[in-house]
């Protein structure tokens, strides 16, 4: 059951500007924009999204056995219709916002329903498609409960990057971030509220 953030008592769901965002560079080309609390409404749009989405359960190939993948997904393709009006907004802000340096817009959104702190996922790097070899971006808005996204260099070695995301905040990996870094939502032994993610990308990057 997700427990309400006190800091978020909007009564409709809507997005902030985006001239708050904060850059970090990680380096080897790579780097991450932070904006907490960009949307409002958060929890009211994670009750929906919760509610309405058609999520499905995934197994997949683990060396010799297939496992259950531990969280629920859904891909929105290019053109698909978004669950909430919202998420299209915050698509086409993104794409006006980024459009000098991703040089076109954000158009799928994959999203992830995170149940619990045993819904996790392993170091990735979007490198399906034209991620494997070129810069782009990933924008990550989350709602409900704040889980830990940690980044680090491709392989280990060097310090991680931390950040919890959840009430609306929003993160962007840009530069060469998919290919010389990873990313992961680990386990959590903690008790952990549920936590959706909606992933928007330019075409072509999975």
């Amino acid at each position: 059951m997700l427990q309400g953030s006190l800091f978020d008592q909007a009564e409709e769901i809507g997005l902030g500007p985006l001239t708050g965002v904060r850059r970090t560079v990680l380096g080897d080309g790579a780097w991450i924009d932070v904006l907490p609390g960009w949307l409002r409404g958060a929890d009211e749009l994670y009750e929906r999204l919760a509610g309405s989405v058609p999520w499905q359960a995934e197994r997949r190939q683990m060396y010799e056995r297939v496992v259950d993948v531990p969280r629920l997904l859904k891909f929105y393709g290019a053109g698909q219709e978004l669950p909430h009006p919202v998420l299209g907004a915050a698509r086409d802000a993104l794409s006006a916002h980024y459009s000098g340096e991703l040089g076109e817009p954000f158009t799928t959104a994959g999203l992830c329903f995170y149940r619990d702190g045993r819904d996790s996922v392993a170091w990735h790097g979007d490198r399906i498609g034209r991620g494997a070899r070129e810069d782009t971006m990933v924008a990550i808005v989350s709602v409900g409960a704040p889980r830990d996204l940690v980044l680090r260099l491709l392989g280990g070695g060097g310090p991680s990057v931390r950040r919890a995301l959840g009430h609306g905040d929003l993160i962007v990996m840009g530069g060469s971030c998919q290919r010389t870094w990873e990313h992961a939502i680990p386990k959590s032994t903690r008790a952990a509220g549920p936590r959706i993610s909606v992933q928007f990308r330019p075409r072509g990057v999975r």
